[in-house]
């Protein structure tokens, strides 16, 4: 709190979070120690003390070294998402190779910071035993004089009576509270700011509530109210624009024809998705950030630019599912990671194959990272090339080879791909603006006092523009439409419920028949999946509810999931949910990239839990597929 105390807006903000950081603490400690202290009344006036006791002192330090760890952790995270580790924490460490060398190679002090305290403790606390416990001989012997002394009755009657003791004052600190629901975290927010919310929580217990929430989706958005499956289909529907007729299927309720803007003589075009990492509109000069994306300035001159596009995350597989597929963003993670979502859930891709394209992907990492590789070889993705592929991979960084590399092979594939005569798909997913940023000297020219990470943007910079270059050139370059478009910004920060400016990222349109414009509407990723068929010109059904943004008319609104909560904005006016919680409204200001207060507009509520409800019940039956071939 002291770190962060320009976000602290008063002394009675100091008592709050001191007092909620209390209660949740208290709680933590309970959990922790609900086991043992059920089990030592038990056993400690038994033969079985001395190895109790051993198992005690484990289990003791054991917490502590976990308790230190997370809280170690911590400044680290919060630097890069700007809250308390949460389920993003425990997603990454699916992939300890990747994870350790960014750690070792971006974070050094904090790595070498953390084992030397962790071993801190452990030494005082073998010191604290040493000087306050009983040795175990003369523990044991008094142990044994105490049996001898008491009789059984009043033994059993002690151990009865401090299990009683025990379970009424653990469970009811654990849980929080007497009252019907237990404690959680939203329970203790009371702030506008998230982090301010956040650190009211120890990270312990921040981690395992995410935890805990794993593999509830079902009932993930749940958390913000509910709505009849009706109600939510009614409301997602009219807010596409679409006339009701479109909607035809009973067991597919938002599954449409989508007839498109432009055509080619029977002819579809080509299309390439070129996915940048982490590339936010505040490193953007032509979107008013840091003059360090000549490459992406000028391409934002020359094609059809969206100035006002939001993502719907802060993630990558947050971003991959809003372009590929137009799902709406939920509390829940993206439905890359899902189960039921493996197979038969819609994609572009599936629909392209469907219509005989050839689908790649291209990645310069490994692919089953966020387990990408099986998502897309199960929704209609039917070529994956990964660092295994890559031809001369040169400069190899943390995340693999780099964007440089990647790209040469990207332009080797689609040439293939342009020989075959068959019309293709492909997402290029690039990764050299990515912690730990290891960018060799000889690629971009030294900046003195320049940041790793502007330093890695300049030079994904550089690399995009030379492959557009080359791509200009070459055979494919007349038959294709390029996307060049942002998984999400770098860091996502501010002392809003949702940074909605942390949402904003570049989005460009390029093609031989593409012609320039400036787009200030505000648009959101879901709506470029449909916007691109559109311009491909293939008409067929999907279940998609972005807009295909080549018609004029369309409303303005964009949705963002940041943690746990939820913002859907249309025009100027957002609408904020948050778990357990009445929504609150405000209005946006996009000149100044602030948030204000505004009065209640229980429409446009609805229109949020509408949207918030959709994805988790579309994944859980189904809705969003294809109709059988």
């Amino acid at each position: 709190m002291i770190w962060q105390l320009h976000r602290v807006e008063s002394i009675e903000t100091v008592l709050t979070i001191l007092l909620n950081g209390l209660r949740i603490d208290l709680s933590t400690l309970a959990y922790l120690l609900i086991i043992p202290a059920l089990i030592h009344p038990l056993l400690c006036c038994s033969k079985y003390y001395a190895i109790w006791l051993k198992v005690l002192r484990f289990w003791f330090l054991l917490c502590l070294l976990i308790l230190t760890f997370f809280e170690l952790a911590t400044p680290t995270f919060i630097q890069e998402y700007d809250l308390r580790p949460n389920r993003l924490f425990i997603e990454y460490l699916i992939y300890p190779k990747e994870v350790f060398s960014m750690l070792v190679q971006g974070h050094t002090f904090a790595l070498v910071l953390t084992i030397i305290s962790l071993i801190v403790c452990v030494f005082l606390y073998r010191l604290i035993l040493s000087n306050f416990v009983f040795s175990r001989q003369k523990d044991i012997r008094q142990r044994r004089q105490l049996i001898r002394f008491e009789s059984k009755v009043v033994t059993l009657v002690s151990v009865a009576i401090s299990i009683c003791i025990i379970v009424i004052s653990l469970f009811g600190l654990a849980r929080g509270t007497l009252g019907h629901r237990p404690l959680n975290p939203s329970v203790v927010y009371f702030s506008t700011d998230p982090l301010i919310n956040s650190l009211t929580l120890n990270s312990l217990y921040s981690v395992a509530f995410a935890f805990k929430q794993l593999g509830g989706e079902k009932h993930a958005a749940n958390v913000y109210g509910k709505l009849s499956d009706e109600e939510v289909i009614n409301i997602v529907r009219s807010s596409s624009e679409l006339d009701s007729a479109d909607f035809n299927s009973s067991a597919l309720p938002t599954l449409h024809r989508q007839v498109p803007e432009h055509s080619y003589n029977n002819m579809p075009k080509n299309l390439v998705i070129i996915l940048e990492e982490s590339l936010g509109a505040r490193f953007v000069s032509h979107l008013g950030g840091k003059k360090i994306t000549p490459n992406i300035d000028e391409l934002m001159q020359e094609g059809w630019a969206f100035n006002q596009l939001y993502a719907t995350g802060t993630r990558s597989v947050r971003g991959i599912e809003a372009i590929l597929t137009g799902f709406t963003p939920t509390p829940a993670r993206s439905v890359v990671k899902l189960d039921k979502s493996q197979r038969n859930f819609f994609t572009i891709a599936e629909l392209l194959k469907r219509k005989g394209y050839v689908t790649q992907f291209i990645y310069g990492g490994e692919s089953h990272f966020d387990n990408m590789k099986s998502f897309f070889l199960g929704n209609g993705f039917t070529d994956i090339v990964d660092f295994d592929d890559i031809q001369d991979p040169g400069f190899v960084a943390s995340w693999g080879a780099c964007d440089e590399s990647l790209f040469n092979q990207a332009h080797r594939e689609l040439t293939q791909l342009s020989d075959s005569g068959k019309p293709f798909f492909s997402l290029v997913f690039t990764s050299s603006n990515h912690d730990p940023f290891d960018i060799p000297d000889n690629k971009v020219p030294v900046i003195e006092g320049e940041d790793a990470r502007d330093r890695a943007i300049r030079f994904a910079d550089y690399a995009l523009g030379n492959f557009i270059k080359t791509a200009k050139q070459s055979n494919y370059w007349d038959d294709t439409i390029f996307l060049v478009i942002a998984d999400h910004d770098a860091r996502v920060y501010g002392p809003e419920l949702v940074p909605i400016k942390s949402f904003h990222i570049p989005g460009v349109i390029l093609g031989k028949d593409i012609p320039t414009r400036q787009d200030n509407r505000i648009v959101s990723q879901i709506d470029m999946a449909p916007t691109l068929l559109s311009l491909m010109g293939i008409e067929g059904k999907h279940p998609m509810l972005g807009f295909d943004l080549n018609k004029q008319n369309q409303s303005e609104r964009a949705m963002m999931q940041f943690d746990k909560n939820f913002a859907y904005m249309v025009n100027n006016q957002v609408a904020i949910l948050q778990p357990h919680k009445t929504p609150m409204y405000f209005t946006y200001d996009h000149r100044t990239q602030t948030l204000s207060s505004s009065q209640s507009n229980e429409v446009l509520g609805k229109q949020a839990l509408g949207h918030a409800l959709f994805g988790s019940k579309a994944y859980d039956k189904q809705w969003y597929t294809l109709e059988s071939e």
